[in-house]
C-alpha cells in the first residue's frame, strides 16, 4: 500500500509557515489526495500529546478510513515501551525506528540485548519494529542486527537515500537489506553543484527527476507482491517564502503519488 508520511508535510507542519498543519489536518489532507496510509513519523509533538489528544487523533484516522503506523529514533526500552502503548491506541501494527535515539549510542552488542529485550513485547502486541538503513550505522550490521535478533516482528525500514552520507551506494544497501525489508521511505535525491562550482548539495528532487532507481527497488524488494508498505518523504529544501515551500511541498506529493502509481 502507499501512504504519506509527516515528512511529506514537514513545513506545513513547522512553524516557519503562518497556520502550521496539524496531526489531524494532515490525516484529512492523507484522505483528500485517496490514499489510506498514514506514517506518523518523527512527529514531536506524538510524544507530549495527552492521552486525550491521542484518542482524538485515532478516532479522526478511524473515522477518515486511515491505517497507521508510527515512526520514532531510538530503541531505549522505555522509549519504544512508550511507542507500543502509542500503537495500541492508533491501532498500528508497524513502529519504524531507528538505532541511535536522542542522546543515545549503543554499541552493535549493547542494540541487539536492547532488541532481545524489547521484541517479546512487540511479538505478543503483533506489532513490527522496522530499523531504518542511515548514515550512522552500516546497512551490513543493521541488516546483521534484525538477523541476530532471530523474530518475526522486526526487519528493515528500507531508505536508500540515508546512506549516501556513508558513501554506501543505494542500490547496494537495496540488494543487501531487500528480503528483510517491511517498509519502504519513498522520495527521490540528488546532487547539485554549490554556487561558484565549490563542493556539492545532497537534498530532494521532485520524484523521478533525480537519481533513485524506483524500479529497482521494486524489481528487487518486491513490496507489492510482499505487502510491504511504501511511504511518501521528502527532503525538500526551503524556497524562500512559506507560500512556495507549501506550493511545491504539495506538488511533490502529488507528483510522488503519481509516479508510485504508475508503477502498477
Amino acid at each position: 500500500m502507499i501512504g504519506l508520511g509527516t515528512y511529506a508535510f514537514f513545513w506545513q507542519h513547522s512553524d516557519r509557515v503562518p497556520e502550521p498543519l496539524s496531526l489531524i489536518g494532515a490525516f484529512e489532507a492523507t484522505r483528500e489526495l485517496g490514499v489510506d496510509l498514514f506514517q506518523i513519523c518523527d512527529f514531536a509533538p506524538l510524544t507530549t500529546m495527552t492521552d486525550h489528544e491521542v484518542t482524538d487523533a485515532a478516532r479522526a484516522a478511524r473515522e477518515l478510513g486511515l491505517t497507521i503506523e508510527l515512526g520514532t529514533k531510538g530503541i531505549e526500552t522505555a522509549h519504544l515501551q512508550r511507542f507500543l502503548s502509542l500503537a495500541d491506541a492508533f491501532g498500528a501494527r508497524l513502529v519504524r525506528s531507528m538505532v541511535f535515539g536522542a542522546g543515545s549510542r549503543p554499541s552493535l552488542a549493547e542494540a541487539g540485548a536492547l532488541l532481545r529485550g524489547i521484541l517479546p513485547s512487540f511479538e505478543a502486541a503483533g506489532v513490527t519494529l522496522a530499523l531504518e538503513t542511515y548514515e550512522q550505522i552500516a546497512t551490513t550490521d543493521l541488516v546483521g542486527l534484525v538477523r541476530e535478533a532471530e523474530s518475526p516482528n522486526i526487519g528493515i525500514c528500507l531508505d536508500p537515500a540515508n546512506v549516501v552520507a556513508r558513501l554506501e551506494a543505494p542500490r547496494a544497501c537495496v540488494e543487501t537489506a531487500a528480503d528483510l525489508v517491511v517498509n519502504v521511505h519513498a522520495k527521490d535525491f540528488a546532487f547539485a553543484r554549490q554556487p561558484g562550482w565549490v563542493g556539492f548539495t545532497y537534498s530532494g528532487a521532485r520524484m523521478g527527476e533525480g537519481l533513485h532507481d524506483y524500479r529497482h527497488l521494486l524489481d528487487t524488494v518486491r513490496p507489492r507482491t510482499r505487502g510491504v508498505n511504501e511511504i511518501v518523504e521528502h527532503w525538500l529544501p526551503w524556497q524562500g517564502d512559506p507560500e512556495t515551500t507549501v506550493r511545491t511541498e504539495r506538488d511533490w506529493t502529488r507528483t510522488t503519488l503519481s509516479h508510485l502509481r504508475s508503477f502498477e
